[in-house]
């Protein structure tokens, strides 16, 4: 479609006009000139009657002479056009408006035949011989008495209805012209709302091709093709930003594979070379396990990234009590609270309350979340958790009192690898992937998750989960509640 389009529109706009003269010039022009014969010898067959049943009966009644009727023949002759005779059956020449006849010399038309007319009323040619050029011939008989006495035969020149079937013609060319100039108008009009329009698309779908996402399109408008034109933008953009993302992400993993590296290497180099000694090796090889647990941290929270967006991951859905997983989850965390002096409030609703979900993803979730909360949390202060229901929904919270987030980086801590900056200083041993996972895990079961944070007062994480239908058989059941 590059080129050969519009060249196609083009040759097809040549060849309607080619073959609409060539139309023109045959069919039509053979349909018109049938059509002026037709008429024309309808109506001269008319007036072939009307003197067949006037003139010609009183001429042969003897109610008029033949010099009268001479005279009228040749006044109505000029006035049509046209030679009128009177023939007897035999093809004898009574009167001839063009020249009276001669009483003393016969005139007869050889081998005259009234059945040429063929069931019709009219002929065309040279009626046996007598011009030389193409008339036609309408015939019309003279009857008295039940019997055939004659016949009247008007013949007029051809060339003159061709010439009135060329001023038909005329105005067949004409309508072709003036339809020609408006197909011209639409080809014109395609070109510069269709084909340019869709010229800018094919540049800006090549330059994409070639890899240069920031091609601006310069078509604006608001139909089909400016639909598309923005559909192809925002594809480019959306590609831009994903290719953006993974040079971020190459860069971010690198940094955060190369560090655990380079720590480990120089340790155990130092304590090859003896630059360590041997009494400090339990400590440095600490150090090295501890940075081997972050790198298969961080490889594992890769792992489930990549599982969660490619569909890898089958939800396990299972109705299940969500106050007791966020009681175990607030368990395991009860020798980092100590040692930090935080304290974490449950204000559960209920003393069960039941979601659909899959278990050991929420258990993730939780696990992450208050991971995050206590890691920003200040000394001597506390950490809540709370679940609500709204109709067949249950809202799960969980509310730190720490640094909170900075408005501008609210919107890209589910990013994979970010930090704000607030957080580098105090998390050190962070992978940057717990919220894009909690994130992913949520959108796989259908839910949303919002943050609210202000900063230097804290953050709020919630996030929403199907009711069980189990709440309501236990409520129906008596079942008690805290």
């Amino acid at each position: 479609m590059k080129k050969t389009l519009y060249l196609r529109i083009i040759l097809a706009y040549i060849l309607f006009g080619i073959f609409g003269f060539f139309s023109v010039a045959t069919i039509i022009s053979r349909l018109t000139t049938d059509y002026c014969v037709r008429d024309k010898a309808r109506i001269l067959y008319g007036e072939a009657v009307r003197i067949s049943d006037t003139y010609a009966q009183q001429l042969y009644k003897s109610k008029v002479s033949l010099e009268e009727v001479q005279m009228q023949m040749e006044a109505l002759s000029s006035y049509m056009d046209t030679e009128i005779w009177f023939l007897n059956p035999s093809g004898r020449m009574v009167v001839n408006s063009s020249h009276a006849p001669n009483p003393e010399q016969e005139t007869f038309v050889e081998n005259f035949d009234s059945t040429i007319i063929a069931g019709n009323y009219y002929t065309k040619g040279t009626f046996f011989d007598s011009f030389e050029y193409e008339v036609l011939s309408v015939i019309a008989p003279i009857t008295s008495e039940f019997k055939i006495r004659g016949y009247v035969v008007i013949h007029m020149p051809m060339d003159n209805i061709k010439k009135d079937a060329d001023g038909m013609l005329n105005i067949s060319y004409m309508l072709l012209i003036i339809l020609l100039v408006l197909s011209l108008i639409i080809l014109l009009f395609f070109t510069e709302y269709v084909y340019r329009p869709l010229k800018h698309i094919i540049a800006a779908a090549e330059q994409y091709a070639l890899g240069n996402m920031h091609y601006h399109i310069p078509v604006e408008r608001e139909d089909e093709l400016g639909y598309l034109s923005a559909s192809l933008g925002y594809m480019a953009d959306t590609i831009a930003r994903a290719e953006d993302d993974q040079k971020k992400f190459i860069a971010n993993i690198s940094h955060d594979f190369r560090s655990p590296l380079t720590s480990m290497h120089g340790f155990l180099e130092a304590m090859l070379d003896g630059t360590i000694p041997q009494e400090r090796y339990e400590h440095y090889l600490k150090v090295v396990l501890g940075e081997t647990d972050r790198l298969t941290k961080l490889t594992n929270g890769l792992l489930t990234l990549n599982n969660l967006n490619t569909g890898g991951m089958i939800l396990q859905r299972t109705d299940f009590d969500i106050n007791a997983v966020i009681r175990s989850v607030a368990a395991s965390f009860e020798q980092t609270c100590v040692s930090r002096k935080i304290r974490i409030l449950l204000v559960l609703t209920g003393k069960k309350l039941y979601v659909n979900a899959d278990l050991e993803k929420i258990q993730q979730v939780l696990y992450n979340l208050v991971d995050n909360a206590l890691k920003f949390s200040r000394t001597d202060s506390e950490v809540t958790i709370d679940t609500t229901e709204k109709g067949d929904t249950v809202f799960v919270s969980v509310r730190d009192s720490g640094i909170g987030i900075p408005k501008n980086d609210q919107s890209l801590i589910w990013d994979r690898f970010y930090k704000t900056d607030l957080s580098r200083g105090k998390d050190k041993k962070g992978t940057g992937l717990g919220l894009s996972i909690v994130r992913e895990i949520i959108r796989a079961h259908d839910e949303n998750i919002n943050l609210v944070s202000t900063e230097g007062v804290g953050s709020t994480f919630t996030f929403t989960l199907r009711r069980s239908e189990i709440n309501d058989t236990l409520s129906d059941m008596g079942e008690p509640e805290e």
